[in-house]
């Protein structure tokens, strides 16, 4: 069992009081969370701190981001994004409530720490501002996650009383941002936080000064300031004696790569810059029980690949396989094959050869009529309703309950790249030198060979490359929370959020009606009103300070 430096189970009392901390805004008295009793050590600190970065991210918010976007569609009974993507969403939205809950509740694990770690006695002035800084990443990374939400929020930075709590109005998202940006200039400056490659083994997990320059260059992207992600983006690519060496991951068998990148074995490998840190005992994830197939211990298909996702990787030879530039070697009665191999490292589909640990392989039968645990059967069975399952992020160690210690990646080195090609286009037309440094080795890791896919396309428009720089974000980062950001900020939901959402085609279905394809669900998205989450009702309930609420609720 790998050993993990973050300890996750919490001493009971400071555990009783924090969770008190998670309810509304209307925060508990102050004296319930500065006992100078708990402040003795060093160690008391750090589980304050631990806890604060279990609030940041997790396995739960990641899948859950992923839901929004046109990757994932939910297929069976109903939950919170499903409603958000019906279009069915109101201001009572459960969803609405619980993030603005447990975003508050991690301000206030933050705001705690901060206004008592000078009580601990004996704790060198290096560890406490190494864990300050720490703790303020945690707080710009949750404010960030607010705005991005929500727009404006309550904003603070030192604890509020409980009549300020039923007053406080939201903060303009820019001033917001301003924040965060100022924060992490901070941080970086500071250098208080060890590089990647001063970090012990026993701390991998930590915040690192690569950490907050990839939050950075994140933060100045959703906000399209490319020249500031360029600089940003630019200082991990061309400055890694100072912010950490990082490199896209490779094995000897160069398509093998980005499959084993998801793999227990290769955690916090040189192309993490960030893991959100699990151990397989006492903090653990769940989430493919519903999105595996049925014969790797999913409980049921609940949520399931689009043909969308899967349309978006290119053949081998470099081209789509839909469009006016679709492969003239594209079979669509064989649709799997000569394909990216991102796409098998990445989703099951019919024929799907399974590697297991072991090195022995299962053929995963999909397909109607194949007569497996897995075969589509219908719409309202348990089985996949899109003909496709997850296979990214799949831990082959995790125990039959699905219970995975499979460390989830905040920020990875292909981020990066695909930030600083998307920033340089933006600014003006991506040059040679650029694209080689970015998109083609990002190609090349995944497999391909292709002059097609690996040169750089000089005759194509600023436009056209625009495009290939999106899709390529899209397969290259699937699955890891980050598609529905990309769509808002490129303002694309009437596009791809808003009509019909269709599974796989197959044999003996009309070809006249969606080309054969399973038609699936049909979402609806309203340009003035679902780039935003409105502000939960029992908030304005309590404030009426909080409204107006967010246009359309």
């Amino acid at each position: 069992m790998k050993m993990k430096k973050i300890v996750y189970i919490i001493l009971a009392p400071i555990t009783l009081l924090f969770l008190h901390s998670c309810q509304d805004m209307d925060i508990a008295p102050i004296d319930r969370f500065t006992d100078a009793n708990y402040w003795e050590s060093t160690e008391k600190a750090q589980l304050v701190l631990n806890m604060a970065y279990n609030q940041m991210y997790g396995a739960d918010r990641m899948w859950r981001d992923e839901f929004l976007s046109d990757n994932l569609v939910h297929t069976y009974g109903t939950n919170d994004p499903y409603v958000i993507r019906k279009g069915q969403a109101t201001s009572a939205l459960n969803l609405f409530n619980t993030e603005w809950d447990d975003a508050y509740g991690g301000i206030k694990t933050c705001l705690v720490f901060l206004e008592n770690v000078d009580r601990v006695p004996n704790m060198s002035e290096n560890a406490k501002n190494r864990m300050i800084d720490e703790i303020r990443f945690i707080r710009a990374y949750i404010y960030f996650r607010l705005v991005n939400y929500y727009g404006d929020v309550p904003f603070f930075l030192t604890q509020v009383s409980l009549d300020d709590a039923y007053t406080v109005s939201r903060t303009p998202r820019a001033q917001v941002l301003s924040f965060v940006h100022e924060e992490l200039d901070e941080i970086i400056q500071n250098g208080n936080l060890p590089t990647k490659d001063n970090l012990a083994t026993a701390e991998r997990g930590r915040i690192t000064t690569g950490a907050a320059v990839a939050f950075q260059a994140r933060a100045y992207l959703y906000e399209s300031n490319f020249p500031k992600v360029r600089e940003y983006a630019g200082l991990l690519i061309n400055e890694q004696a100072k912010y950490g060496t990082y490199q896209l991951f490779q094995r000897a068998t160069q398509n093998e790569s980005y499959f084993y990148l998801f793999t227990p074995e290769n955690e916090y490998n040189d192309e993490v810059i960030l893991d959100i840190t699990y151990d397989g005992i006492s903090k653990v994830w769940t989430n493919m029980s519903a999105m595996a197939p049925i014969t790797k211990y999913a409980e049921i298909s609940a949520d399931n690949p689009t043909q969308s996702l899967v349309d978006s990787y290119m053949t081998l030879n470099g081209l789509p396989v839909t469009g006016s530039d679709r492969d003239p070697a594209y079979n669509v009665n064989d649709p799997y094959t000569n394909r990216d191999p991102r796409l098998t490292a990445s989703i099951v589909y019919d024929n799907y050869r399974w590697l297991n640990k072991d090195g022995t392989v299962d053929v995963i039968r999909t397909a109607v009529g194949t007569n497996t645990d897995d075969s589509y059967k219908g719409p309202v069975e348990r089985q996949t309703k899109t003909g496709y399952y997850l296979r990214k992020y799949y831990d082959w160690n995790m125990t039959r309950n699905n219970r995975s210690g499979l460390n989830i990646i905040m920020f990875r080195y292909a981020d990066i790249l695909l930030m600083y090609a998307e920033a340089c286009n933006e600014i003006g037309k991506i040059s040679q030198d650029e694209w080689d440094m970015t998109i083609k080795p990002i190609r090349e890791r995944a497999g391909f060979q292709a002059a097609a896919a690996l040169n750089y396309p000089a005759t194509k428009s600023q436009e056209e490359i625009r495009a290939i720089i999106r899709n390529e974000r899209r397969v290259e980062l699937a699955f890891e929370g980050l598609r529905w950001y990309d769509i808002k900020r490129w303002r694309i939901g009437q596009q791809v959020l808003n009509g019909p959402v269709y599974g796989f085609r197959f044999a003996g279905s009309d070809p006249s009606v969606n080309e054969g394809h399973v038609l699936v669900e049909q979402y609806q998205f309203n340009d003035n009103r679902d780039y935003l989450w409105s502000v939960p009702l029992d908030e304005m309930d309590l404030n009426a300070n909080l409204k107006p609420n967010n246009p359309g609720y």
